[in-house]
């Protein structure tokens, strides 16, 4: 049985020896700002480090947590926030290294909850051969476009080729709006063939270059790099795909967005160019 630790006596404790008593895969639960409230043995064990630096954040000399590129993952901060203000769950290959040479391979699921009232985000690790393959969480299911874990490669990656280019690389977020009611009124099913209508609007909208992913429930995000100007001309195209009248079950349905967008010349990082993005949507 794996033995929990958390960070304060309460009932917290309880209700996760309640959650994981008798598993050997690794959880770990955080609050809103990503800080570790609570562990088990395995978690630790897969991410080479001891329950002490998982609840402190302390980490040791060496270590780094990678994609399956080799590119640095964010801090777990940044993926608690993303994964709150979106409300869906996210899955990330992890490479943990130490002193660059791999050490693990682990896919790590956030999954938001709540517990007495308080946003938590629930974290389940499993450990993972080399040669697996890392498309799990990669594509949407619904729509076929990118998730949320290759839309950090794809932008991570565009910012690097403007960085080295001296080119721009532009991030587009896509809000539908009104979503949940739309859901209530015709239905779910009706809901999915929306969003997949407008995921092919999206993609046809933009070059085959070009990135167009899966944000959010009622998101999109699209990556585009060019060779000057702002993403308002993207973005008003963007609109322009989603808002156009459509006909589901005999009924003319006209689809609201808002959208946002960031501009960057590759010397901001993918978290600050999502992190205005979203606050730019937001306002």
């Amino acid at each position: 049985m794996s033995v929990v630790y958390a960070t304060s006596a309460s009932q917290l404790t309880g209700v996760w020896d309640e959650l994981i008593m008798g598993l050997t895969a690794g959880f770990m639960l955080t609050d809103e700002r990503g800080q570790v409230l609570a562990t088990n043995d395995a978690a630790a064990d897969l991410l080479r480090l001891d329950r002490t630096e998982l609840l402190t954040g302390s980490r040791p000399d060496g270590w780094a947590m990678r994609d399956s590129t080799g590119a640095h993952l964010p801090d777990w901060s940044d993926l608690t926030s993303q994964v709150l203000r979106t409300g869906t769950r996210m899955s990330t290959p992890v490479v943990v290294t130490e002193h660059g040479a791999p050490s693990g391979h682990v896919w790590m699921d956030y999954q938001p909850v709540r517990m007495h009232s308080q946003q938590r985000v629930l974290m389940f690790l499993q450990p993972v051969d080399t040669d697996v393959s890392h498309s799990r969480g990669m594509v949407d299911p619904l729509t076929g476009l990118p998730g949320r874990v290759l839309l950090l490669d794809r932008l991570d990656q565009a910012l690097a080729r403007a960085r080295s280019r001296g080119t721009l690389a532009t991030l587009v977020l896509a809000d539908v709006r009104r979503l949940e009611q739309f859901n209530v009124e015709h239905g779910f099913a009706q809901g999915d063939e929306l969003l997949t209508v407008l995921a092919g609007r999206l993609r046809q909208s933009l070059s085959d270059e070009h990135t167009v992913a899966r944000y959010g429930g009622d998101e999109f995000a699209l990556v585009v790099e060019h060779p000057s100007g702002t993403g308002a001309e993207i973005a008003e195209r963007a609109r322009g795909a989603v808002v156009r009248p459509m006909r589901l079950e005999n009924k003319q349905i006209r689809p609201s967005v808002r959208v946002s967008w960031v501009t960057s010349d590759g010397n901001a990082s993918v978290h600050s160019v999502i992190s205005r993005a979203e606050q730019q949507l937001e306002n």
